[in-house]
């Protein structure tokens, strides 16, 4: 019953008619990646990606058969404080440049309740390459209030371990586990 209801929340995302899967840009305004860290025992640390790339493809008729596509500049990391953002971006972290990218792509999705999935992908940063498993739900799915045309909102949380990605300075000391929040809005591409 809940996989049937998720099937046809996903299923009021792309038009009746078609059976093939329909593309759905992110909509970077309104799509955020919010990740925390423990410091030290003293404190949560927190820091975001906003404004990224993607794209999900939703399939009427196998939900589970939908993929997502998300890329973002290493550099676009926001961590409220300028010398951390520089000493991330480091090489005690990751010696990020311009052209450093992280990249998520879905390799599959099982359907677990009413409203949410388990998302699996791989996720590509500081040039390791991880497989990861988001728990998503979809927070509402239909016609954009103000756009008129079909919109998608999803929410999704995972844990990182950075020593998997090459970015363990100072660990464990500062916490190896990074707590990911993923919030994002897709629009029906034109």
């Amino acid at each position: 019953m809940k996989t049937a209801l998720l099937a046809a929340g996903l299923a009021t995302v792309v038009t009746a008619a078609s059976a093939a899967p329909e593309k759905y840009l992110l909509d970077p305004s309104h799509s955020q990646i919010v990740f925390s860290y423990n410091h030290l025992g003293y404190s949560t640390n927190w820091g975001m990606f906003s404004g990224f790339e993607g794209e999900i493809m939703f399939d009427q008729e196998d939900p589970s058969a939908s993929s997502v596509q998300v890329s973002m500049p290493v550099m676009s990391m926001i961590t409220g404080w300028e010398e951390r953002f520089q000493h991330f971006m480091a090489d005690d972290f990751f010696g990020a440049t311009e052209a450093d990218v992280v990249t998520f792509t879905s390799t599959g999705i099982e359907m677990t309740g009413e409203n949410t999935a388990k998302i699996t992908g791989d996720l590509s940063m500081n040039g390791h390459t991880k497989s990861v498993e988001l728990d998503a739900v979809l927070n509402q799915a239909g016609n954009h209030p103000m756009a008129g045309k079909p919109w998608a909102g999803f929410s999704a949380t995972t844990t990182l371990l950075r020593s998997d990605y090459g970015v363990d300075q100072f660990a464990p000391f500062v916490s190896n586990e990074v707590d990911v929040m993923i919030s994002i809005e897709a629009m029906k591409a034109e």
